[in-house]
């Protein structure tokens, strides 16, 4: 194998790939990164697997000499991100030697490798027909829920978010039992879907695509909006999926995920059908009253109490910290269905205000201590938190 590349494309897309290499491998081959160069595609490819989670990117090189090897990922990515960006890395074999060589215009450097061979292979579903996903709506979509999954492994379906497909329209949802975040997007899946729908309808006589779902890991997740939202594209992303995989394609990169095993909660009958109260008021305004609160409320217990009186237009957030100190916020807001006190987790209720971008919000609950829902004004449909009261004795 002989080739020649960028320095910053290389060192950019190790610092990727490396994500998906084991810090505790099994077995030694998995702490190492794939190198596979192809003179007739002019591609140098990167790959990382640690059996759950998988990230190939390909970038444009010279390749003299085609070839597969792998090297420890932590001593490659080191070694390159210090060499200068000047010129092109030349990476060659060392023939009859276990060794690959890195030549730069600072210096030369060798490496011990492993043979390509012993590098477990991309669970790579590519047939059958993919859903076509919109980068941009998929981005909004995880950003939008991945912070409400749960951390831990014994709940392990709720380590996920859960992904659900409806003609044209992407729904995600994210739950640790204490909160919930769903976000729907219309128009985030291509006309591929109709035919898929087609397909699973003739094949696994499923009543039409409302079953059509896949439950992944938020880590998975994590990974794949860090690489659409670093390399932006207006080129759609395929998703293929069978039984224990999920394989995300796109631009010259490749994420590959196994499937969280169990049955995703039924989220949606969490959701009362209506609300008898509601706060609408501005979601940065908001933000920065209880990040100034959640100073003394982080001191307890993390409460937060919100009281609103639809007369004066008026919005108290107030905390207690009992013998440390205590201390409140108004503000307006636009109160209706009368007196309203609950209180609430202030890191729950900060994560869902962030995950938002628009200006007005709404609080919307009956009594408190029933589920309460943060949404964008006048669009529950979009997205919706919802978050459970906290119980607060005087």
């Amino acid at each position: 194998m002989k080739l020649v590349c960028s320095q910053t494309e290389l060192n950019t897309s190790l610092q990727l790939v490396s994500r998906a290499v084991a810090t505790r491998p099994t077995h030694p081959i998995l702490a190492n990164v794939l190198l596979t160069a192809n003179a007739e595609t002019g591609l140098l490819s990167l790959t990382g697997f640690d059996l759950n989670l998988g990230i190939q990117i390909s970038i444009s090189a010279s390749v003299e000499t085609s070839g597969a090897i792998t090297l420890p990922s932590r001593l490659l990515g080191e070694i390159v991100s210090r060499l200068s960006n000047e010129g092109p890395i030349t990476i060659s074999d060392m023939k009859g030697q276990e060794r690959i060589e890195l030549t730069s215009i600072s210096g030369t450097y060798q490496m011990r490798s492993m043979p390509a061979a012993d590098f477990p292979d991309l669970p790579l579903i590519v047939s059958g027909i993919p859903v076509r996903l919109e980068a941009e709506a998929l981005i909004r979509g995880l950003r939008g829920t991945i912070f409400a999954t749960s951390n831990d492994e014994a709940k392990q379906v709720l380590t996920g978010v859960h992904l659900c497909f409806t003609n044209h329209e992407l729904e995600c949802a994210a739950t640790d039992g204490h909160r919930l975040a769903v976000l729907r997007l219309a128009n985030a899946v291509t006309e591929d879907l109709l035919i898929k729908a087609e397909e699973i309808k003739e094949t696994e006589e499923e009543d039409g695509i409302e079953d059509f779902a896949v439950t992944l890991p938020a880590r998975s997740l994590k990974e794949l909006e860090r690489l659409l939202s670093g390399h932006p594209t207006k080129e759609a992303v395929s998703l293929f999926y069978n039984r224990g995989q999920a394989v995300f394609l796109w631009a010259n990169q490749i994420l590959t995920s196994r499937t969280l095993d169990g049955i995703y909660p039924a989220y949606k009958g969490l959701i009362p059908d209506h609300f008898t109260r509601s706060i609408a008021l501005e979601r940065k305004a908001l933000i920065s009253a209880l990040e100034r609160v959640a100073v003394l409320a982080g001191q307890h217990n993390n409460v937060v109490r919100l009281e609103g009186d639809p007369m004066t237009r008026q919005l108290c957030i107030s905390a207690d910290a009992q013998e440390i100190g205590s201390g409140s916020e108004e503000m307006l807001a636009i109160i209706t269905g009368g007196c309203i006190e609950i209180a609430f987790n202030v890191r729950y209720m900060l994560d869902g205000l962030k995950a938002m971008t628009d200006e007005r919000i709404e609080i919307l609950c009956n009594s408190s201590n029933t589920p309460a829902i943060l949404t964008p004004q006048g669009d529950m449909h979009s997205f919706m938190y919802l978050i459970m009261p906290i119980q607060v004795r005087d």
